[in-house]
């Protein structure tokens, strides 16, 4: 075949209006091309002409730079800062869970009562989910127990657990207040003076919930003093169990709380004073009171 086409010189690879690989009964006479041809022929120019216009095109449109998700090592960027996460500071879970704090140490939760979680509730008018995880939190802290199928018990308590927490209390803070009634100057007491005087206020009304946070709030206060956050952590744990209610114990009278109150103004005075031996008596008696 190579050698008949040499000969042939510039002869076409078909014979003039023969279609490359068509029958041989399809020969078209010499100098017509058929509609169908035509409109294929005028399809591919067209189609040639499109596309060589689109090529044109994209060489003369000047290039447009696309956003990168990375830059080069060493190259500083300047990016937008996230929008700031909204946070709620109280949770459902966490309001819920000081309700339930408040109710045990006013004694609205009875010692040894059986409570379930969809009751309390409806009591607090939500879903029974976020009181069943504070009630869960409770059961670590000890003040409640779980009941499969039924709900929390809450602790019964008697005057020996209150005496061995005042006895671990007193180890813990009698040392660390005589410590600092020595080493803390005066002006750095003064500032707790608001403290003690909030412990006075709710004791005037009787409000027993609110002595107990107010009570916790200053002795962190003072403990805070001694820069160890663990002793803080622990002394509060420890102080808040102390604060529960004893099985069958009558209702703290606001005289008591009023007493109680005002030895955290005379430890204050004691401890300007640096008078060691008045706050190591306050401290220990302090413990064994309506709240310690």
């Amino acid at each position: 075949m190579e050698q008949g086409s040499a000969r042939e010189g510039a002869r076409p690879a078909y014979a003039p209006g023969v279609f490359p690989h068509a029958p041989a009964e399809r020969r078209i006479p010499e100098g017509r091309v058929p509609e169908q041809a035509r409109g294929e022929q005028s399809r591919t120019a067209q189609s040639r002409t499109a596309q060589s216009r689109t090529e044109q095109s994209r060489t003369e449109q000047p290039r447009t730079e696309q956003p990168r998700t990375e830059h080069a090592r060493g190259e500083h960027t300047h990016s937008e800062p996230p929008a700031p996460r909204v946070v709620r500071r109280h949770s459902v879970r966490g309001q819920i869970l000081d309700a339930l704090r408040a109710a045990l140490v006013d004694g609205e939760l009875v010692p040894g009562q059986v409570y379930s979680a969809p009751a309390l509730g409806a009591r607090f008018g939500v879903s029974a989910t976020p009181v069943r995880e504070a009630m869960q939190r409770l059961a670590v802290e000890g003040a409640v127990e779980v009941v499969p199928n039924r709900g929390f018990r809450v602790s019964e308590r008697g005057p020996r657990e209150l005496a061995e927490l005042a006895e671990v209390r007193a180890l813990i803070e009698v040392p660390v207040m005589l410590s600092l009634a020595r080493t803390v100057p005066a002006h750095r007491w003064s500032v707790l003076r608001p403290l003690a005087e909030a412990t006075v206020t709710a004791a005037a009304v009787g409000d027993r919930a609110a002595y107990a946070e107010s009570d916790r709030a200053f002795h962190r206060a003072v403990l805070a003093l001694s820069g160890n956050e663990q002793l803080v952590s622990v002394a509060d744990e420890l102080h808040r169990r102390s604060q529960w209610p004893l099985v069958s114990s009558p209702a703290t009278r606001r005289a008591d709380l009023l007493a109680d109150a005002s030895e955290h103004t005379a430890l204050l005075d004691a401890l300007i004073a640096q008078d060691l031996n008045v706050v190591q008596s306050l401290v220990r008696e302090h413990f064994t009171g309506a709240d310690g």
